[in-house]
């Protein structure tokens, strides 16, 4: 190696040392950085560029765009913003606003959908009714009879006049970039998060994993859901159980304000016409917020609001994830929960869907969910994708966001936080009824698994930070 490369490398290295010491991170992080960068330093060069950077001094608009929009959303629900909220919502409520901008908004109604088809039948039905606009954001939208469906209503939409905005991962359809551009060219908006180019960036690690349609200002969907025929048909293992809802209230208004945020990101083109934000007459009787979360940005806004649901929960929590690997605040709150008292039930699947390292680091910790009394149970008829959380008949969390490291600090992310008794007891129902497809991990019979299948897992949970 040239000797001014050998410099160049070195001074590199120092200073983003320097630059770790000076963030003034979780010290086991910064010293496993300082370690790699010292004695492989090539490689970890390669990972400090795409998993090491912290973006969190980043915003995604400025806070001028980011007041414009947020002042229509409060029109659009002027009257329905909760101010004097009860003392067992107001803990978590505040969290939301205070940290997300995340308004309590009342005079809304929800429906819950745990199957693919009934989710997408009525979705096509709203979109098609569509007389304003479209926005569409769904992590996955595959070039299959589902999406191909759904593509044929967005173009038809878009040649009658309505305005239709379409925003996909690009890293996640990389390889549908034909299908998107067939729907360009027909007059669909088209606009890929973090666009993948021959010269990676270090954002290419960041997804944007979030699930918002908009129609009209009026009506919203968001979940776990994805635009794909393995949700409507299954996998190999059986059927594909996830959670997904319909949104329709004044609460649409903060919807609209995540996807035109993520809008202005990807195009720099900020839409604030009012034409956007419809004042929308109260639907029901729910309050709601609607949070957002990602690297970029001081809190960790989804993640803190799951350990505030963790924290004040008297009774019982359920859980549904697909993918766990908790960080150590999650991890503790689970057991200071399970501790205490509180009827902690976590459900996960049984098998995993493609990624091996993912399900074998999941496993990795379950031993200490069931040493301090958290309920396990793997989820047997087939993958289950549900991100949903309840908590004491009292508060409901439905979104894009795993129980993961991932979508905790590095992905994109949208859920609802509900307060509700009979929405609470309805996912409560759920997730007991999915009991019955469940097998329950009990702690004995964990512990007599074989040793090395162990250490495979524990050797799969070194790479959770990037997983």
């Amino acid at each position: 190696m040239p000797a001014w490369l050998e410099i160049f490398i070195g001074v590199l290295l120092v200073s983003i040392i320097l630059m770790e010491i000076a963030e003034n991170g979780h010290p086991i992080r910064t010293i496993a950085w300082i370690l790699l960068l010292t004695f492989l330093p090539v490689i970890g060069l390669v990972l400090y560029f795409f998993f090491g950077r912290d973006r969190k001094n980043r915003r995604m608009v400025s806070s001028e765009d980011m007041d414009k929009l947020q002042e229509l959303s409060e029109k659009a629900c002027e009257g329905h913003i909760c101010t004097d909220l009860p003392a067992h919502q107001k803990n978590l409520a505040t969290l939301l606003d205070t940290a997300g901008r995340a308004r309590p908004v009342g005079g809304n109604d929800v429906r819950v959908y745990t199957d693919f088809p009934a989710m997408y039948n009525d979705l096509l039905k709203d979109l098609a009714s569509a007389r304003h606009h479209i926005h569409f954001q769904f992590f996955k939208f595959e070039d299959d009879e589902f999406g191909r469906k759904v593509a044929e209503i967005l173009v038809r939409k878009a040649q009658e006049g309505v305005e239709v905005r379409l925003q996909i991962d690009d890293l996640a359809n990389l390889t549908r970039r034909r299908f998107y551009h067939k729907m360009q060219k027909q007059g669909v908006q088209v606009k890929s998060f973090f666009r993948v180019r021959l010269v990676l960036s270090s954002d290419t690690n960041y997804r944007n994993h979030r699930k918002n349609v908009v129609i009209d200002g009026s009506i919203g969907y968001t979940g776990g859901m994805n635009i794909a025929k393995r949700y409507a048909i299954g996998i190999r293992s059986g059927n594909w159980r996830d959670t997904h809802i319909r949104v329709v209230g004044p609460v649409v208004s903060e919807m609209q304000t995540a996807f035109l945020v993520d809008w202005k990101f990807s195009t720099k083109q900020l839409l604030n016409d009012p034409a956007y934000y419809p004042s929308v007459p109260a639907a029901g009787h729910l309050m709601m917020q609607v949070a957002t979360s990602g690297p970029m940005g001081e809190f960790r806004v989804i993640m803190q609001a799951v350990l505030r649901m963790l924290s004040e929960s008297r009774q019982y929590v359920y859980i549904q994830t697909p993918y766990f690997i908790p960080n150590e605040p999650i991890i503790a709150a689970l057991r200071n929960a399970a501790l205490s008292g509180v009827d902690v039930r976590l459900m996960l699947p049984e098998k995993g869907d493609v990624n091996f390292v993912v399900t074998e680091a999941s496993r990795s910790y379950i031993k200490d969910m069931l040493s301090a009394g958290v309920k396990v149970y793997y989820y047997r008829k087939g993958f289950l994708h549900s991100k949903a959380i309840v908590a004491d008949d009292a508060v409901v969390s439905i979104g894009s966001t795993n129980l993961d490291i991932r979508s905790f600090e590095q992905d994109f992310e949208i859920n609802a936080f509900i307060y509700d008794h009979d929405l609470s007891v309805c996912l409560r129902d759920i997730f007991i009824k999915d009991e019955e497809d469940c097998l329950r991990i009990e702690l004995e019979e964990w512990e007599k698994r074989p040793a090395i299948k162990r250490f495979g897992e524990s050797f799969a949970r070194l790479f959770s930070p990037i997983l």
